[in-house]
C-alpha cells in the first residue's frame, strides 16, 4: 500500500487508491482497458485512454466525479475528485472502485 506524504494536498472530496502488481506493463494495460470498460458500463463514465512510453493514463469524468488512473509495469494509481453531492458517499464510492480494481487485478494475476 502507499504511504501518506505530508506534502500531498488532499481534501475530503479526494480519493487515492494505489495497488502494486507484478503483471508488467502489457498485462497491466489490459487491466486498465478492462477497468475503463467497466467504468463506462457501470457508472456511465466518459473515459479517455492515453498510452505513453513507460505508463498509460485513463482520464475519466461524469457529473460529480473526475479523475485519472495511471498504470505502469508495477502499480496502478488512481486519483478521483468528487463533487459536493458525492462527498457524502465517498467511503462507498472508494470501496466500490477499490473492489472493482482488485477484482480485475486478481483475475489478471490468476
Amino acid at each position: 500500500m502507499r504511504a501518506f506524504h505530508p506534502q500531498e494536498r488532499t481534501t475530503v472530496s479526494d480519493i487515492h487508491i494505489r495497488r502494486d502488481h507484478q503483471l508488467g506493463l502489457d498485462e497491466a494495460r489490459k487491466v486498465a482497458h478492462a477497468w475503463a470498460v467497466k467504468a463506462r458500463q457501470k457508472f456511465d463514465m466518459h473515459c479517455t485512454y492515453e498510452p505513453g512510453e513507460g505508463h498509460d493514463r485513463v482520464l475519466f469524468h461524469r457529473a460529480g466525479v473526475k479523475g485519472w488512473l495511471k498504470v505502469n509495469g508495477d502499480c496502478f494509481e488512481m486519483h478521483a475528485t468528487l463533487g459536493f453531492l458525492f462527498t457524502a458517499f465517498k467511503a462507498r464510492i472508494e470501496a466500490e472502485i477499490a473492489a472493482q480494481l482488485d477484482k480485475l487485478l486478481g483475475s489478471a494475476q490468476a
